[in-house]
């Protein structure tokens, strides 16, 4: 049977199906096939694998290596699913390596890359016990489990895999790891042992950018200016009196002063002491920075039970909190705790008495802590590379524009809390001041490949570097993809010129000739071959920005498109971003560097005032070797304003990846295909009707659906008579109700009201003239720094969902696609996620940001497997019912709330609708598509390709 034969689903997997077998070897064609559900002849498959030019058996297989036993593992865990996607897949076959937090390895099965963070899959939900309050635990919790269960719950998940097996494994090994047994020189050592090269610095350079205190000794001896230092050791903190230290301190340092860690990153544990600060305060600081906390009986017996959970679900916070396992004393009793329900209960049995005290004290401890002068002056983050000649070149270094004082954990990792400005905006003479001290520093440390120094500069011009570290997050916007943009490189070239660099580095060190001394010219060959091929793809334009309260996600969102279409063979991505306002928007094909901004307001700014650095053009010429080397044969270094007419010249379809309005409204859909340009997604009147959450309720309603009961409330209508409105609010609706805008999404301005007076602060908030808030505002409305909160016309009243009698209760989100098979549209609903909130309403960060959340996938409808299908179903089916009513195609998610009963009766009660769903690294809507066998670019793939069949006259690949 030829391929022309198959039905179009049938010929999808297929063609998926011999897509991933580029990662496999040919012993391993045969079980692959098997676990596919194809089964072909092997020489058969072989044929189709040269017909489709598929077979790459060359490929330099690499270990990525993620997770850890630091505190940093979630972040290292996002930055291995970067690495992952943006590995080029006509070069490398990445393989997933997690390491657990008993520095256990596993060859993690895919799926589980695409979860929200390591807690949504490890440990395996079987392994964890059933408790009360639901604690989100990690491994080390699991005290009890001996070697068999580990392994056990090794096979959940992937395959243990001992560390001797790795040089049948892998042929490099890319570090993606911070902390402990990442940055300190272990696990360097371990691969240099086993004769595998490995990324970024040697043995001896990571463990001195590892340990600050060290660091610090040695930077003086080199001359490097920095402020005065006090190294706290651990054993003297605990067994002399605090006073001594805080007594010491003020006569050295004086404040403010900062307290940090000597072996954390990521600002954990890192605290900034004012002028104001008091001895308690001190203590407190330093106490915090050893991971100790004291808790007193007072405060214990005055919290309500939520309350004391909640104060548990921060302690177990690694990067907040103490983490377990936990030393407890409390007066003689000295007990090891492992986790949160066992610390409960065992302060609820001790702490009876307000004069009680309980110190606590983690395992994941430090054995010295940094204290040191605070540094006035323009803080910045400098990568420092290797250039082709083996020179050592700073790129442009970045100023850390921040909403607080600290660089905290929220502030660099969720999108639109912090700026990014490259180069710092200072003088010329200044930058290259900064970049000297930089690439002196990378010299003297002897760091390999690259690295990532931060400091600041004063105003007097003195560089102080404070922090070298010999890695960097790998996050889709960090600082180490950030710069790179500078030069050209997207994130998928940027990677193979690490892995380039990294194998040149190795063989340096090398006083014998390595076994795998030939792994360089291989690499050469296979990005040669790369870029042969490069005028044969398909350009796809990758619009996103947009001028809502949603356009930070999207530029989220259209960065991880571009970023995943960019990593294949098939694609040729083109960012497009559009600005302006209601009317009268823009639209510009942007350089790598702009798309690799932080937020959608530098990018617009960028492209208002656009202009080449003199610094930035300089280091350009002098990287001038490695972009001719790496970088896309198109690539552009300036914005180019195009209209449509332009697109309809220069693209074969375009991808929205835009929030709000414009985007998800229709309007850009219609306007493509008025042009006739493919795009994905639904067409402009379905569009326009579920970005109405109003209009989509009402539609649902009619049609027999469960929905919320719902009021429009126009700003019109209450600044004319703001009593009647809240009478009539209260009238109709009643308490608790949820407010929010009608036509936002991303949790803007949600928000659960429970008293009139409340809901007149909302209403006079939303309605406001004044595009500020003020600090009082901020706070009656519990709005965080630097969150964005509408103005609008127009705001939805909606009844407060809850239980009514069912015995589960839960939101969930659920994602879909659509086909077609001989010639008739096919809805493919996923399995619903279980989203659970930390507060009242899922936040921004709960959806988007990379370690925060958690989404459990599949919901947990009933532990029963036939009971959990029954329900799924029903949930789909009305999901799907609705999304059929609604004119939904391509691909969409749909938030609802769902309610089972004793009797066995399902309810799902629709609460949104969105076209255009978020497609950032860390949603959910990659968790559930990979149960169905997709990885996010397959996903992808399939959504372009619908639409290239949906919305146009041609039919790719069908």
């Amino acid at each position: 049977m030829g391929i022309r034969n198959f039905s179009d689903r049938r010929k999808n997997t297929f063609l998926f199906t011999f897509k991933n077998i580029l990662s496999h070897h040919k012993l391993s064609i045969h079980r692959y096939l098997h676990n596919s559900g194809l089964i072909l002849p092997f020489g058969i498959a072989i044929r189709y694998l040269c017909i489709f030019g598929l077979t790459q058996l060359n490929m330099i297989r690499v270990g990525i290596f993620f997770g850890g036993p630091s505190r940093e593992r979630e972040i290292s865990f996002a930055g291995g699913r970067t690495v992952y996607d943006n590995l080029d897949k006509s070069i490398f076959e990445p393989v997933l390596l997690f390491i657990d937090a008993g520095k256990k390895l596993i060859q993690l099965d895919w799926p589980y890359i695409y979860k929200g963070t390591i807690r949504d899959f490890y440990p395996p939900a079987k392994f964890i016990p059933r408790t009360k309050h639901h604690f989100q635990v990690y491994s080390e919790s699991l005290s009890t489990l001996n070697e068999k269960e580990i392994e056990g719950m090794h096979s959940e998940v992937g395959q243990t895999i001992e560390w001797e097996a790795l040089p049948g494994l892998i042929d490099f090994a890319f570090l993606a790891l911070h902390g402990e047994f990442g940055e300190d020189g272990q696990i360097q050592g371990l691969l240099q042992s086993l004769n595998i090269p490995w990324s970024g610095s040697g043995i001896r350079a990571s463990a001195i950018g590892m340990d600050k205190a060290f660091q610090k000794k040695l930077m003086k001896a080199g001359g490097f200016p920095g402020p005065a230092v006090e190294v706290i050791n651990k054993a003297d903190w605990k067994t002399k009196k605090g006073n001594t230290f805080w007594q010491q301190t003020l006569q050295t340092i004086g404040l403010p002063m900062v307290v940090r860690p000597s072996n954390q990153g990521s600002s954990i544990g890192v605290r900034i002491l004012g002028k104001e600060t008091s001895e308690a305060d001190f203590k407190n600081a330093v106490d915090s920075a050893f991971f100790i906390h004291r808790l007193s009986g007072k405060d214990w017996l005055q919290w309500s039970e939520s309350e004391r959970v909640d104060y548990l679900r921060h302690l177990s916070d690694l990067r907040e909190g103490l983490g377990f396992p936990m030393d407890i004393h409390i007066g003689a009793h000295h007990q090891v705790v492992h986790n949160p329900d066992e610390l409960l209960l065992l302060l609820d049995a001790k702490l009876l008495q307000p004069e009680a005290t309980a110190l606590l004290e983690s395992h994941w401890t430090e054995q010295s802590v940094v204290v040191e002068g605070f540094i006035e002056g323009k803080e910045f983050s400098c990568i420092v590379i290797r250039n082709l000649d083996g020179k050592a070149i700073a790129l442009p270094p970045t100023e850390i524009i921040k909403k607080g004082h600290v660089f905290d954990y929220r502030s660099k990792y969720l999108p639109g809390m912090a700026r990014k400005e490259t180069p710092i905006a200072l003088p010329e003479a200044d930058i290259q001041k900064i970049r000297n001290e930089c690439g002196r520093l990378f010299e003297y440390f002897q760091f390999n490949t690259y690295a990532r120094i931060d400091g600041f500069i004063s105003e007097s011009g003195t560089v102080i570097l404070n922090d070298p570290n010999t890695t960097s997050g790998m996050l889709p916007s960090s600082f180490f993809f950030h710069q790179a943009a500078e030069i050209g490189l997207d994130p998928s070239r940027f990677l193979t010129y690490i892995i380039y660099t990294s194998i040149q580095e190795r063989l340096d060190e090398h006083l014998f000739a390595p076994p795998w001394r030939s792994l360089k010219e291989r690499l050469s060959k296979l990005i040669e071959g790369k870029r042969e091929k490069a005028g044969s793809r398909k350009k796809i334009g990758v619009l996103l920005g947009g001028y809502s309260f949603e356009r930070h996600i999207s530029v989220e969102s259209g960065r991880n498109i571009y970023e995943k279409l960019s990593s294949s063979d098939k694609y040729d991505p083109i960012p497009i971003f559009l600005y302006g306002k209601a009317g009268d928007w823009k639209m510009a094909i942007i350089p790598m560097n702009f798309l690799l901004k932080d937020n959608a307001d530098d990018i617009r700014q960028k492209i208002e005032d656009f202009e080449v650095h003199p610094v930035v053009q300089e280091i350009r010429e002098q990287c001038a070797g490695i972009t001719r080397k790496f970088a896309s044969p198109n690539i552009v270094f300036e914005p180019q304003h195009v209209s449509i007419e332009d697109l309809t010249q220069q693209l074969d379809a375009v991808f929205i990846a835009l929030h709000g309005r414009p985007g998800e409204d229709g309007e850009i859909q219609r306007i493509l295909q008025e042009a006739g340009i493919p795009y994905n997604g639904s067409d402009s009147e379905s569009s326009a009707i579920t970005i109405n959450k109003h209009e989509t309720l009402c539609r649902l309603k009619e049609a027999g659906f469960t929905v919320a009961e719902q009021l429009l409330v126009s700003k019109k209508g209450y600044l004319a008579n703001p009593d009647r409105v809240l009478t009539e609010v209260t009238g109709q609706i009643g308490m608790p109700l949820v407010a929010k805008p009608v036509d936002d999404g991303c949790s803007s301005a949600v928000k659960i009201i429970r008293s009139r007076s409340q809901l007149a602060t909302y209403l006079n908030l939303i309605f406001r003239d004044e595009a500020l808030l003020t600090n009082e505002e901020e706070h009656l409305l519990s709005i965080k720094a630097g969150e964005e909160f509408p103005q609008k016309s127009e705001v939805l009243i909606e009844s407060l969902i809850d239980a009514q009698g069912a015995t589960t209760f839960m939101e969930v989100t659920v994602g879909m696609r659509t086909y077609y098979e001989h010639g008739k549209l096919h809805y493919q609903i996923f399995e619903p996620s279980e989203a659970l909130a930390t507060g009242e309403v899922l936040t921004l960060e709960e959806k988007f940001l990379a370690g925060e959340g958690q989404n459990i996938t599949p919901a947990r409808f009933s532990s029963d497997e036939s009971t959990y299908r029954q329900i799924a179903q029903q949930v789909k089916g009305t999901i799907e019912s609705a999304a059929r009513l609604l004119g939904v195609h391509g691909y969409a998610r749909v938030d609802a709330f769902v309610r089972i009963f004793d009797s066995g009766e399902t309810e799902t009660i629709i609460i949104e609708v969105n076209s255009l769903p978020g497609m950032t690294p860390a949603t959910c809507i990659f968790h559930q598509a990979a149960i169905e066998g997709l990885k996010p670019y397959d996903f992808i793939d399939q959504i372009v390709e619908f639409g290239l069949y949906e919305h146009s006259n041609t039919n790719f690949s069908r």
